[in-house]
């Protein structure tokens, strides 16, 4: 299998590096006293904190779907007769900003326990601060590994670790494309990373040949920069792109391989590929890409019909994976809160880790497997852009549509 060893050393040498620069500053696990009460202001309220920054392309979804599961569970009665109450914190994306939000809800608001974190970068240090301050945090989206690599005993995740979430995806292209040669384009960040060194892992144990693997920095993403790191894959064109990116890097690295004549079947690891706006602000271009998803709308699992339609009624847009997770994440955290003892951080992991939950979002169990700990392990799904929308084409008993090749290409079925 040749690979383009060039990418290969700068890829492991930018990730030697956000290695060794993330154990240094991610906050270590550490004793303190309890940092606030549990039961700070009104007492017949409970306070869940939730990380927030408004400038991230799915913040507008994923806080709707926190009201949404917010007012489902009020409807409901609350946690034992008390009203639940969603605290936010402006994390800013942002490292320090990140554990500043996190005190703040701790410390200032009474969070009994948190919930939320979006990018992989700054929920690491917000769930170190967490573990610190002695809080449970269920994480609803960040998927960098370590996150529940590191044993915190405070940090649940309800999606899937980044090295996951092709697993579906691996399973469609052996069985349905069967790609002879594939390259890798991804942000150079714990998602990109993750994602990147999972799908290296399935190109060389199924003997495909790596391209190239071309790691990018988004804050250098102007158009030279783009053309320059997308014009060496002209020259002998893979099967296959599969690219890790955020939503505006996702439209941008799709119009730029296209713009170049390059007839590659394109592929997205989630992320910005399964955003709406991904295809309205694509035009043609999204037209025939495929990518991961965790969640899709026809899922046969309990509450998805209703989330979705609620969803769409209420805000008139449609919501994705994303947003199913923020809404999910909301209704395990009530739930454990229900069946605790008290609202004591360790009573509420007690039943944290007794959870055994059908979601809108999939079967809710945390476990420890691998190096992972406290880690919920969903399923995930392959989407495919057909005719200006998202269809689902993997796993088939969940399939609303036949996966459509592009043009020049013919799947290698069995």
């Amino acid at each position: 299998m040749k690979t383009n060893s060039g990418s290969i050393g700068a890829f492991l040498a930018a990730s030697f590096l956000f290695a060794v620069f993330s154990s240094a500053v991610y906050p270590v696990t550490a004793h303190a006293a309890q940092a606030a009460s549990t039961t700070k202001g009104d007492v017949s309220q409970i306070v869940i904190g939730v990380p927030h920054w408004e400038k991230f392309p799915f913040a507008a979804m994923m806080k709707n779907a926190f009201e949404m599961a917010l007012e489902k569970v009020n409807k409901e009665g609350g946690v034992k007769g008390r009203k639940v109450i969603l605290a936010y914190a402006d994390d800013q994306g942002k490292s320090k900003a990140g554990a500043d939000a996190i005190q703040d809800l701790v410390n200032k608001q009474g969070a009994v326990m948190l919930v939320g974190g979006y990018g992989s970068s700054n929920t690491g240090y917000m769930a170190g601060m967490a573990e610190r301050l002695d809080r449970p945090f269920l994480v609803s989206t960040a998927a960098d590994d370590r996150i529940t690599k590191r044993g915190w005993k405070n940090i649940y995740r309800i999606n899937p670790p980044a090295s996951e979430y092709a697993r579906g995806l691996e399973d469609f292209f052996m069985k349905v494309i069967k790609p002879k040669s594939l390259a890798i384009l991804f942000e150079n960040s714990p998602f990109g990373n993750g994602g990147a060194i999972r799908m290296m892992s399935f190109c060389r144990e199924h003997e495909i040949e790596i391209r190239a693997i071309v790691p990018y920095n988004r804050e250098k993403m102007d158009f030279a920069y783009l053309r320059s790191t997308i014009a060496p894959l002209k020259g002998e064109p893979p099967d296959v792109i599969y690219m890790v990116s955020y939503l505006e890097d996702a439209i941008a690295l799709a119009r730029e391989v296209r713009e170049l004549g390059i007839r590659s079947l394109l592929v997205g690891g989630a992320g910005g590929f399964t955003h709406p706006d991904f295809i309205s602000k694509s035009g043609d271009t999204a037209n025939l890409v495929l990518t991961v998803t965790l969640w899709y709308q026809e899922a046969k699992f309990p509450g998805t019909k209703e989330f979705f339609d609620r969803y769409v009624h209420s805000y008139d847009s449609l919501p994705d994976y994303h947003a199913a997770e923020a809404y999910s994440t909301l209704l395990v955290a009530v739930d454990a809160l229900r069946r605790a003892d008290s609202l004591h951080p360790e009573d509420i992991r007690e039943a944290l880790d007794r959870t055994d939950m059908q979601t809108p979002f999939g079967f809710v169990r945390f476990s420890s497997y691998e190096d992972f700990k406290r880690q919920n392990s969903p399923p995930t799904m392959v989407l495919q852009v057909i005719n200006g929308k998202y269809e689902c084409v993997w796993p088939l008993d969940i399939a609303t549509a036949e996966f459509v090749p592009p043009e020049g290409m013919m799947p290698r079925k069995k």
